[in-house]
């Protein structure tokens, strides 16, 4: 399936309207302000989809459609979001009451959400009456996102919330999962401007794999063992990429790569995981500074990660591709983002994204974000001279993938 980038922007510009629209709804119901903190659509396997969701319990609708756009729409509330909305519908302690306020509110914004599609494919979508969902992790999803291991296409949009002036810890999504023939017939080809879904699948399990490789340096280095919880493939706003990355601290590595694919990496761990590398690499006791010792442990194990990371790329693109050293960062997500999207600006104003966690579920809490920036125009040409029936086999002779 062949799908046109510039349609697949202008689909996800109309899910970032549609969620504006929700949540202008949301906040003329229920007088809490919200805004929409990111949108993009992601290519990503059911299970990592999945995972975002484990552990949490969540309350909203599943909304059918049909027509021109045919798939599932979820809008989904953590448990403060839920509580949030119902206290101000439904002050009284009526479950059942509480529980129809959702799936009205639910209906409304999901309207809203849907209304900007239809108009700009000058159709109609149909949408089934809102069935009211509630449960844990997956058991809110999206049905084709619980089935199979093929990769989808998902809409997402978060929100943040306030009351009051005071941020919320508001967890509250809308997902948009088409299938793939509407999606099909929606992405066709109308310029030279169109990418290879099945190549896209293959380039997404092949940054996997360099994931796991770097996870495996990391184990291999400190001793913590550590697995790959989430590889996806996004096209995101450029916009919206500081606030995918938030405002956490973070320490960790910055590097840009050349070649016959151009772009940056950033691998950041959280402070609590910076801090545990560091004394796996350090025989000694520090200070808790981030000193020019420290700094070194971790550009050396950046730089290890890096070079596990790209070297599949590199083969099956039968191409070089180098990185330049390390650098050094520390500070909150979205400021070590910031100057990355910067140059990024200056030729596009959406981004591929690849972004991986590396986590441990040991005692010793562990996160690592891998998040790659190539080049869109090299990204395109690249995945252009892939052939998908032989790069599934990375130890092969690179010259027998062209």
């Amino acid at each position: 399936m062949e799908i046109d980038i510039r349609a697949l922007e202008t689909y996800n510009k109309l899910a970032h309207d549609g969620a504006q629209s929700a949540v202008k709804s949301l906040s003329q119901l229920t007088g809490i302000s919200t805004r929409v903190e990111v949108t993009d659509v992601s290519l990503m396997s059911p299970s990592d989809l999945q995972y975002e969701f484990i552990g949490n319990e969540y309350a909203g609708v599943s909304i059918d459609l049909s027509g021109e756009i045919r798939g599932e729409t979820v809008l989904a509330f953590d448990e403060q979001a839920r509580t949030a909305v119902t206290d101000v519908l439904v002050p009284a302690d009526d479950p059942e009451m509480k529980k129809s306020s959702i799936k009205e509110v639910g209906n409304i914004m999901t309207s809203g959400f849907i209304d900007g599609w239809a108009n700009h494919l000058n159709t109609k979508i149909k949408s089934s009456p809102p069935t009211y969902i509630e449960g844990t992790g997956t058991e809110v999803l999206p049905r084709s996102a619980t089935e199979g291991d093929s990769h989808l296409l998902v809409f997402r949009s978060r929100v943040e919330a306030s009351r009051g002036g005071v941020n919320e810890p508001v967890d509250f999504r809308i997902l948009l999962v088409p299938d793939q023939t509407s999606l099909e017939t929606a992405l066709e080809p109308q310029a030279d401007t169109s990418i290879s879904f099945e190549k896209l699948e293959v380039f997404n399990e092949m940054t996997k794999e360099g994931a796991e490789k770097s996870a495996a340096n990391i184990t291999s280095m400190t001793g913590i063992e550590t697995s790959v919880n989430i590889s996806r493939l996004s096209l995101v706003p450029l916009e919206d990429i500081p606030a995918e990355v938030g405002t956490k601290r973070y320490v960790g590595t910055v590097m840009e790569f050349e070649g016959k694919l151009g772009g940056y990496l950033v691998i950041l761990f959280d402070q609590p995981s910076g801090r545990a590398v560091v004394d796996s690499l350090v025989p000694m006791e520090t200070e808790g500074e981030w000193g020019e010792m420290e700094q070194g442990a971790l550009q050396e194990l950046g730089n290890i990660m890096t070079s596990g990371f790209i070297d599949g790329w590199a083969n099956v693109l039968n191409a070089e591709i180098k990185h330049s050293p390390p650098k050094f960062v520390a500070d909150i997500g979205s400021s070590i983002m910031s100057p990355i999207i910067a140059q990024i600006a200056q030729t596009d104003d959406h981004a591929f994204l690849l972004d991986s966690s590396i986590e441990t579920d040991s005692d010793r809490v562990f996160t690592c974000q891998m998040l790659a920036l190539p080049r869109r125009d090299e990204l395109e040409e690249a995945l252009d001279e892939i052939l998908v029936e032989n790069s599934g086999n990375t130890e092969a002779d690179p010259n027998d993938l062209f």
